[in-house]
């Protein structure tokens, strides 16, 4: 910051300078001359535009007119200054207006305009007559009207582009908080629900059969310390991204689960009495970790659901990997839809925003010939295909 300052006020002491030079350094030189080097002069301004913009125009107006007015005396033949001379002096003050207007606030930006006006009237009404005096006054509106447009016009863009950034970090916020919601809910919805039948079996059978309430007890305990951990990691991911810890930081997350995980979920789901059966068809092969992710998760909370609704003890879960597409399909053989108490839960809401997002096609519904089936087709990228060896 004082590298930069002192260079500002080299720059208004250069810009002085050269102003001193043009109007007595070469007194009898055409208007034309004198206004090119005080349009090139304000480039020295550049520093104190940005750090001080309204001095910069007060110094601007000062030297623009010193070099319209200065000569004048000296030159006989002129009474006036050259419109050429004017129009290209007064130039650069319309560059630091137009900069002030595109930066500066609205009643700064109106004081520096009606300044620069006031103050451009009453050269060009003293050292401009007759018709000059129309042409000269139209002119240098018109310049320091176009200059204030393009102000204007920046300001807009600049504003613009600030409200488009405010939205997309909105809108990003929102759908991290919609994925936070999903994973949550995904995630102790079914836990919550292997623990309540678990907790509801343990204490039937507490006084008969203990050593079924002991194992009851036990899948109690792993399912919830599962779910604590899952919640923790969550938690500290949060935590760390809102202290914006660097990677390096950040303590190591457990992966994200995936169909490779399912028949740990199907344990657990049988754990809470009702057996799964998984079945696998088309060749298996590594997927994209957002479909691996979702395909779980739509599994995941289909079997939930068949645990607190459908009042059955097995169900059936096919994972077809197609060429195209990732079919993934849940049928049991319970109530169906009367029996089904999440059709307007957020369970189904959550499968149906994941398969939005990726493109595919969730189907849920009771089946005809009794039972409930959730089926959702996910589109494969072609990159996901198995790659084709040559030798």
């Amino acid at each position: 910051m004082t590298r930069t300052k002192a260079m500002a006020w080299v720059g208004s002491a250069s810009y002085l300078l050269v102003v001193a030079l043009l109007v007595g350094g070469a007194p009898r030189a055409s208007g034309s001359v004198h206004g090119v080097g005080a349009l090139l002069a304000v480039s020295l301004l550049a520093g104190v535009v940005r750090r001080m913009p309204l001095l910069a125009l007060a110094m601007a107006l000062f030297g623009s007119t010193a070099v319209v007015v200065g000569p004048s005396s000296s030159v006989p033949e002129g009474l006036a200054a050259s419109y050429q001379g004017q129009f290209l002096s007064y130039l650069a003050v319309d560059l630091v207006l137009g900069f002030i207007v595109a930066t500066c606030a609205w009643r700064a930006s109106i004081v520096a305009v009606a300044v620069s006006f006031v103050v451009q009237l009453l050269v060009i009404g003293v050292f401009a007559h007759g018709d000059n005096l129309t042409i000269n006054g139209v002119i240098g509106l018109l310049a320091m009207a176009a200059s204030c447009m393009a102000g204007l016009l920046s300001r807009e863009r600049r504003e613009h582009a600030v409200a488009l950034r405010a939205q997309e970090v909105a809108e990003a916020v929102t759908a991290e908080r919609l994925r936070i919601a999903r994973e949550l809910h995904d995630m102790v919805a079914h836990s919550i629900g292997i623990i309540a039948i678990q907790a509801g079996v343990g204490s039937r059978v507490i006084q008969t059969q203990p050593t079924e309430a002991r194992e009851a007890l036990r899948a109690i305990e792993a399912t919830s310390r599962e779910t604590l951990a899952g919640l923790r990691r969550t938690l500290v991911s949060l935590r760390q991204a809102e202290r914006g810890a660097t990677a390096t930081e950040q303590s190591p997350l457990a992966p994200s689960p995936g169909l490779a995980d399912v028949e740990r979920l199907a344990a657990a789901t049988a754990g809470a009495g009702v057996r799964v059966d998984v079945r696998y068809s088309g060749e298996q092969r590594p997927l994209p970790a957002d479909i691996d992710l979702s395909a779980y998760r739509i599994v995941q909370e289909a079997l939930t659901n068949v645990v607190r609704h459908a009042g059955t003890g097995r169900c059936g879960v096919a994972i077809h990997y197609g060429d195209e597409e990732l079919v993934v399909e849940v049928i049991d053989d319970g109530h169906g839809a009367t029996g089904n108490g999440s059709a307007h839960g957020f369970g189904l809401i959550g499968m149906r925003e994941r398969v939005g997002l990726l493109g595919g096609h969730l189907s849920v519904g009771p089946r005809s010939e009794g039972g409930f089936r959730v089926a959702a087709r996910l589109p494969l990228p072609v990159l996901a295909e198995a790659p084709v060896e040559t030798r």
